[in-house]
């Protein structure tokens, strides 16, 4: 996809985010992405951790226990009144 890009296209990008947002403004817009890859860093880590502890500790990701599948015996659809309860004088 960007295979064909050289350097002067970069640049071009690059005059144009200046035009758009300002140079006053890019220092801001770098620190907040910043902070927020750190952010998000920190969160995935803490995600990983918790998947340790609560599977032991070989590093592997919790796997939940199988829910045995149950079937169970429903009547067919009966008929409901307005108010969204069924009607079972009928």
């Amino acid at each position: 996809m960007l295979q064909g890009l050289t350097g002067w296209h970069f640049l071009i990008i690059l005059a144009v985010i200046l035009l758009i947002f300002g140079a006053a403004k890019l220092p801001a817009l770098a620190k907040s992405m910043g902070q927020s890859a750190r952010v998000f860093k920190g969160e995935m880590k803490a995600m990983k951790e918790d998947d340790v502890v609560a599977g032991g500790t070989n590093g592997s990701v919790a796997t939940p226990p199988a829910v045995a599948q149950t079937t169970s015996t429903v009547a067919p659809d009966a008929p409901r009144s307005a108010g969204g309860t069924t009607d079972r004088t009928a």
